[in-house]
This record gives structure tokens, C-alpha cells and sequence, in this order.
């Protein structure tokens, strides 16, 4: 759990952070969103030190962070940034496995650790681990700079605008892999977005922040149907907010028994995509299939309706 009470960040006289409290739950994502000068980065920095706080206090398990030495804590929290930040002269295996070799860690027990990692991002071992960074697309480049941060198997991974310079499709593609990471490692994360739509698809919480201070923190639904502030409330936007809604939930959790006519839809798929699907097609309803087998249907009436103000 990461506790923050009452946190200031003051320069020169100006509070970029003012008085911030806040409170991530473990094994949760926790998206930080504001416009460029919000405080979300330096709030951020502060959880690993990487910015000292003027006033107030942060802890990790009940712990404050100024017990520790700066250099140790970061030892145990996962940093991932823009662009990666990956070391161009050194491998890809060498990168991922910074932060053990400072650890202590057997050569054995990195090596096994980094080919653990860059399978689970689908980089294949033999292929990649003796490649260096500039060989490697954008999208991989990233990858790695995420499978360095789980390395040495941290609770906390702090993320700072991880996804802002990959492509549309690369980006998608790299959300998903990172609720699936987390989903599997447990990992509490704290992730700096300036896009919406990111914190809505990855956070379990949205804090969301304007001038140094904290507007609201709540689950994406609450923050889509009921913004606190006429700021807040731009962000989300107010043409496609039934929209927004519908992509926080699976067809799994929806499907009607029935039957329909037609191609059937992944119990995977969003809501959104279900809906914007039907539509497209000028269909009123269509089978539900998982792991190969038709479960039942939705609706375009019931998509509908699950798209209203809660």
C-alpha cells in the first residue's frame, strides 16, 4: 500500500504539488492524469525519491519513505519512463538485468529471470537477449524498459507517460500487455498519463489533478458519471462518456441466454465494441462465444441501457 498524506512539493515559493493526499491500494493500478504542469510527475517522483518533498509524508507498508536510504528504495520499486530509457551500449539481457547484478544476484538466477521476462513479453529469449536496443522497434524497445522494472520482482511500479511516444496500435497493444503483467504479478502500480482514455482502460482508480492539487480520485465509472469539478468533467469529455462506460466492462458479464443470427462476438470483447460492432452492422443482437462455445447473446437494447448514467 502506498500511503500519501498531505504531500508538498514548493518551488521557489510555488507549490507544484499542494497538499495532496491519497491512498493505492495493493495490487492496484492507480492512473494519474492532468494537462503538463499538473504535479502528476512530480507527485510521482516523489514516491521514489527521485523529488524530495517539502512538507508531508509518504509510505510504502506502513513505512515512511525517509526511513530508507533514497538509493535502496529505488532498488525496490519498478521506474519505467517515456521512451524507455535503456542503455545503448549493453544488451537487452544486460538491461533487464540491471537492477539484480546491483542486488547481488546469482549470474544463474538473472539469467533465468531475464528469459522469464522477455518470453512473458513475447520477445523470444534466443533471439533477443544478445540484441542491442537500436535493433529492436519502438514498441519491443518499450517492452524491455517494462521487463527491466519487474526484474528483481518489486511491489511497486511507477510509471511515468510509459506508452506517450508509441503509435496508436503499438500503444493498445503495449495497455494490454501491462494489465496482463499486472493482473499476473500482482504489482501495485502508479502510472502518469496525460490521456484519459489510458486511465480509464488500466486504472482500478483515477486521481485526477489541476495546478499542484488533487480534484478527485475515484473508479473510472464514478469519474466518467459523476466528475467532481467542470475540469474534470472536460477531461473525460461529454459526447462519448455512455461510451466510455462500456469499455470498462466484457461481454462475459453481460450475456442474455438466447440465441441470434450471425458472426459471433469473443466474451472477451469491450462493451464499446460490442456496441459500435452492432451498429456498424445494423444488427440488433449477436451470439456470445467463449473458449468455443455459444453462451448466450447481447443486445443492442441491453448495450443500450448499460450505457445510461449509473
Amino acid at each position: 500500500m502506498i500511503e500519501i498524506e498531505n504531500v508538498v512539493k514548493a518551488y521557489s515559493g510555488t507549490r507544484a504539488v499542494d497538499g495532496v493526499s491519497l491512498v493505492v491500494e495493493p495490487h492496484s493500478i492507480c492512473a494519474l492524469v492532468g494537462t503538463s504542469g499538473s504535479g502528476k510527475t512530480t507527485l510521482l517522483r516523489m514516491v521514489n525519491r527521485l523529488v524530495e518533498p517539502s512538507a508531508g509524508d509518504i509510505r510504502v507498508d506502513g513505512r515512511s519513505i525517509r526511513s530508507v536510504p533514497a538509493y535502496e528504495l529505488r532498488r525496490h520499486m519498478g521506474y519505467v519512463i517515456q521512451g524507455n530509457g535503456l542503455f545503448p551500449h549493453w544488451t537487452i539481457a544486460q538491461n533487464v538485468g540491471t537492477v539484480p547484478r546491483l542486488l547481488g544476484w546469482s549470474k544463474g538466477k538473472i539469467a533465468s529471470r531475464v528469459d522469464e521476462l522477455l518470453a512473458l513479453f513475447q520477445l523470444d529469449p534466443e533471439l533477443f537477449r544478445d540484441r542491442m536496443p537500436h535493433q529492436l522497434s519502438g514498441g519491443q524497445r518499450q517492452r524491455v524498459g517494462v521487463a527491466r522494472a519487474l526484474a528483481a520482482e518489486p511491489d511497486i511500479l511507477l510509471m511515468d507517460e510509459p506508452f506517450g511516444a508509441l503509435d496508436p496500435v503499438t500503444r493498445s497493444k503495449a495497455q494490454e500487455d501491462l494489465a496482463l503483467i499486472q493482473s499476473k504479478f500482482g504489482t501495485t502500480i502508479m502510472l502518469v498519463t496525460h490521456d484519459m482514455e489510458e486511465a480509464i482502460q488500466l486504472g482500478d482508480r483515477i486521481a485526477v489533478m489541476d495546478k499542484g492539487k488533487l480534484l478527485q480520485c475515484e473508479p473510472p465509472a464514478e469519474i466518467i458519471a459523476n466528475p467532481a469539478t467542470d475540469y474534470v468533467r472536460d477531461l473525460v469529455g461529454t459526447t462519448d462518456r455512455a461510451f466510455r462506460l462500456l469499455s470498462l466492462s466484457r461481454l462475459a458479464d453481460h450475456v442474455e441466454p438466447g440465441t441470434a443470427e450471425g458472426d459471433a462476438f469473443n466474451a472477451g470483447m469491450t462493451l464499446r465494441n460490442a456496441y459500435s460492432e452492432l451498429l456498424w452492422a445494423r444488427r440488433s443482437a449477436a451470439p456470445v462465444e467463449q473458449n468455443g462455445k455459444i453462451i448466450g447473446v447481447i443486445t443492442l437494447e441491453r448495450l443500450g441501457a448499460l450505457a445510461a448514467r449509473p
